[in-house]
């Protein structure tokens, strides 16, 4: 497998020429700026300069390439292999309700004998993304390594978009496959936020439409924690993410995120399910902990991986919740990253609305506040 990372700036334009690695056998993600939907120019420069390729990507809360952040530019990774064969899909989704069906038919597009991965990109706001989840991993095999992340928006929460057919488009999910037994994929993703309050019962939700924690609205509950940052909400709800599991004897704990929230209900919309009977409790933020919890993460992805002497391309996905958190120390968590991934790895990532990738052993989950990480290599 080659490599090769690209970035596009207004200032300076692209690094470096665009389409050396241009085949059927490429695949070509693209993190940029959500402002780029009314500058398409350097979109059109890409698609343009890879043909043959499979071109996927979507708007960003800021994208960063090998340890470098930025914002208003457009960063690319590529990777030609040399035997796995590649293939892309992509459909529309209309409201969250629709995201089982999108994830069903997104798979079956991409599903084969020799299946070993597929990585997600989706709308960041139109989207439940544990149903869109559960729907692709109800086509695909056990075995199928499933990861990926939702557009962001900066802290606006206004609009996302998807590169389809070539061009910046809301209300999109896309996905690439990686087939074959040459393609290696590892993966990781871990948190590093600090519980506090009291944990307590989801009393009445609907998929990811959370009213009633304890019996008391939740909105209202949420409020009294944030105190004066609540008027910022929903933005500033991505400080103090809820972290659910199942029952007093699940280790597991799935982070959720805010999405909206509804005054006249006193309800809060999440990235992903929170189920009634579930448990939830408050989380806040601690900066060592989320560095080395996006160390840990790349730590999962290379432990997974074959040694080789051959390229790697990482995949980096994180909260923009954590972004917001580490302020001015952000590049702290992509270095660590960088660092734990090896030489002959490059990274590109970016900020998003939430995060995909198995829950320890088992299948794809939503996640949201981590920093999740997919590798591939060939050998």
């Amino acid at each position: 497998m080659e490599t090769a990372t690209h970035c596009w700036a207004p200032s300076t334009g692209w690094s470096g020429r665009l389409g050396g690695l241009d085949s059927e056998r490429s695949v070509v993600v693209a993190f940029g700026d959500a402002g780029l939907r009314d500058r398409i120019d350097p979109i059109c420069e890409l698609v343009a300069a890879y043909p043959r390729s499979h071109v996927v990507g979507c708007s960003t809360s800021g994208q960063f390439l090998d340890t470098t952040l930025s914002d208003g530019t457009l960063i690319v990774g590529v990777a030609r292999f040399a035997s796995t064969k590649v293939t892309s899909a992509f459909v529309p989704i209309a409201s969250p309700g629709d995201s089982f069906r999108a994830g069903c038919d997104l798979a079956t597009s991409l599903v084969s004998d020799d299946l070993r991965a597929v990585f997600v990109v989706s709308d960041g706001l139109c989207v439940n993304g544990s149903e869109l989840a559960r729907g692709i991993c109800s086509v695909v095999s056990d075995d199928v390594v499933v990861t990926g992340g939702l557009a962001g928006d900066g802290d606006r929460f206004a609009s996302t978009w998807l590169l389809i057919d070539g061009a910046p488009r809301p209300g999109f999910v896309s996905a690439v496959g990686f087939a074959g037994d040459a393609v290696r994929v590892g993966h990781g993703s871990r948190g590093g936020w600090d519980k506090f309050g009291p944990e307590r019962l989801v009393t009445h939700s609907s998929a990811n439409v959370l009213f009633e924690l304890d019996g008391r609205p939740a909105l209202e509950i949420y409020r009294s924690y944030l105190g004066d940052r609540a008027a910022g909400l929903p933005a500033t709800a991505l400080l103090f993410p809820l972290a659910l599991r199942d029952d007093c004897d699940d280790e597991v704990r799935l982070v959720r995120t805010v999405l909206a929230v509804d005054e006249s209900a006193q309800s809060m919309t999440f990235a992903g399910d929170v189920p009634e009977g579930c448990l939830a409790e408050l989380m806040h933020a601690n900066f060592d902990r989320l560095v080395d919890g996006a160390y840990d993460a790349a730590g999962a992805a290379v432990d997974m991986m074959p040694r080789t002497d051959g390229a790697t391309l990482a995949i980096a996905v994180s909260c923009v919740g954590r972004r917001l958190v580490l302020g001015e120390h952000v590049e702290d968590e992509i270095e660590a990253v960088f660092d734990r991934l090896g030489p002959l790895a490059r990274q590109v990532g970016f900020y998003s609305y939430g995060e995909l990738s198995p829950a320890g052993g088992g299948p794809c989950e939503l996640h949201n506040q981590t920093m999740t990480l997919t590798t591939m290599s060939e050998g």
